[in-house]
This record gives structure tokens, C-alpha cells and sequence, in this order.
């Protein structure tokens, strides 16, 4: 059971989603269980044991994962998660304590930032197996092999083409401290309804994307261009009212969270570079906010 947590972790980063990792990780222990207790202690390494079956079951989600988007409704973003600290508020312990959360025991690091992550989405199945696998989690070649189904080789390879594809979409990150400042400034401009101030706080070709799975109103495509993105902010909030904009960690990196009369409706990962907002992506999907939604701690 020590495995769990590296479980979600690794999970977490391959499907982009809390909900699917947590079922992996439980179609894992399930298969583990339900072997004889002789073949149990045949397995030399219980921890590689169930990393390796966690990995081909995320392997066969992530290939079946193309033809499930092609169904949703919008723009699919990954879960967003919550820093616990500022979040998660549990009992303390005992007999009627709520099982922990999955998002507990998520690492957040800069492999679980938004941006990094909709850059996993652009790989085949099998590149971001073996790139998490590999420079995330530090596994051998040999041991993604047996995971992949191919040579080490040709997971190296895999890999390579992966890490090409991450340096060729990213940017150069603005420092914790700026990042946070500019979705402050971000804040404050929209809860103004400062168009001119927004403008200058986004890049000119930044783009917003929003996720509501077709269970609540979201754009259906992204949009793009800062003066664009600016207007449809205004607009947004000048039909909002109730609206509250709450400065929280998304993914480890400072985002905000909608609050529409003490509910809350959505969660903002913002990608800021040098001193302008480049990306937004916006979940208001229900199912993908259930972490943020047991309570804010007083």
C-alpha cells in the first residue's frame, strides 16, 4: 500500500485526470489481490510489479482516450488540482474520518503545471508513457520497455521525440513571484472591468480555452488574440454579478477560482510569459472540480 501514492502520481501525469488515475490505481491493487498468495510472493519487486500494470492499463486508457474526446463536448483540459494546504479540509481522524482525497497525494511540481500537461496531450500514447516513465519518474529504458511493448531502443527514441515536442512548445516560464503578480493584476482588472488594463496584462496572440464537458456553459472553442480574450472577460463578468475571483494554486502554479454566490463554478491555470498572460484555460466541468469542492479550510 506504500505504492499508492507514487501510483497516483504517475497515473495522474499520464491521463491528465484525478478521477482515471484513481480508477488505475484501483484496477491495479485489484489485479494484485486477486492473485494466490504464492504468486505474490513470487514477485521480486512488488512496487515495479504494480507500476508495470499501472502503466499498460494508462498505455490502453490513453489509446482509447482519442476516440472519447472526439465525443466531448468542447475543449478537453486536463483535472486541475488544488495545492491541499490552502484547499482540502478533512476530519481529523477516526472511525467516521472521509477516506483521503486522491489530490493529497499528488507532488505538485512542474510536471503537473497546466501547460506542461496540454503538452503531454500532443504525443501519442505510447511518447508519453515512456516520457513520464523515464524523465519524470526515472525509470530505465528496460523497465519502460516491458511496459510499452518495445524495445529500449525504440523507448528511447520515444522519449527523444517527446522531449522535442515539450522544448518546442515551451517558453521560457516567468518566476513564481512575476507569475503570481500578473494573475493578481489580472484580477483586479477584470473584478474593474478594465478593459485597457486587461489588454496590457495579455500577450497579443494570447488564447483562452474553456472546458464545461456539456454539463454548463462554456466557449465551445478557444479564443484568441488579447484584445479578444480582454472584451469577452468584461463581458463575462458584466453577466456575472455574483461573480468572486479567489487567488489559489492550480497545479502548482498561482491561478484563481470562480466563486458564484459561495459555489464554485470554475478553476483558471494561467501559462504567464515575461510579464503578459500567453495561455487560460478555464474548467467549469463539475466532475473535473471535486477536489476544490469539500470545503475551504477556515
Amino acid at each position: 500500500m506504500s505504492e499508492r501514492r507514487h501510483l497516483i502520481n504517475l497515473a495522474y501525469r499520464l491521463l491528465g485526470s484525478l478521477a482515471d488515475a484513481e480508477d488505475v490505481v484501483q484496477e491495479t491493487y485489484a489485479r494484485w489481490y486477486a492473485m494466490s498468495r504464492a504468486r505474490q510472493e513470487a514477485v521480486r519487486s512488488p512496487g515495479a510489479w504494480l507500476t508495470k500494470v499501472a502503466g499498460r492499463i494508462c498505455l490502453d486508457l490513453l489509446a482509447s482516450a482519442r476516440a472519447r474526446r472526439e465525443r466531448y463536448v468542447g475543449e478537453w483540459i486536463p483535472e486541475p488540482l488544488p495545492d491541499r494546504t490552502e484547499w482540502i479540509n478533512r476530519p481529523s481522524g477516526g472511525a467516521t474520518a472521509d477516506p483521503p482525497d486522491p489530490a493529497d497525494r499528488i507532488t505538485l511540481d512542474e510536471s503537473v503545471n497546466m501547460a506542461f500537461l496540454v503538452v503531454l496531450e500532443s504525443m501519442t500514447p505510447a511518447e508519453r508513457v515512456a516520457f513520464i516513465l523515464h524523465d519524470v519518474f526515472c525509470h530505465s529504458f528496460a523497465e519502460v520497455a516491458e511496459i510499452v511493448g518495445r524495445t529500449p531502443a525504440a523507448c528511447r527514441q520515444l522519449a527523444s521525440s517527446a522531449r522535442r515536442r515539450v522544448r518546442a512548445a515551451r517558453e521560457p516560464a516567468a518566476p513564481a513571484a512575476r507569475h503570481a503578480g500578473v494573475v493578481r493584476d489580472f484580477k483586479q482588472a477584470w473584478e474593474a472591468k478594465d478593459i485597457d488594463a486587461l489588454i496590457g496584462l495579455l500577450d497579443p496572440d494570447a488564447t483562452v480555452t474553456a472546458d464545461g464537458g456539456g454539463r454548463v456553459s462554456a466557449l465551445l472553442h478557444p479564443i484568441e488574440g488579447g484584445a479578444r480574450v480582454a472584451r469577452y472577460a468584461v463581458d463575462l463578468a458584466g453577466r456575472a454579478p455574483g461573480l468572486t475571483l479567489l487567488e489559489r494554486t492550480v497545479n502548482g502554479r498561482p491561478g484563481l477560482v470562480l466563486q458564484h454566490d459561495g459555489v464554485i463554478s470554475g478553476v483558471m491555470a494561467f501559462d504567464v510569459v515575461g510579464d503578459r498572460v500567453k495561455h487560460i484555460w478555464a474548467v467549469r466541468n463539475p466532475e473535473k472540480l471535486r477536489p476544490w469542492t469539500v470545503g475551504l479550510q477556515p
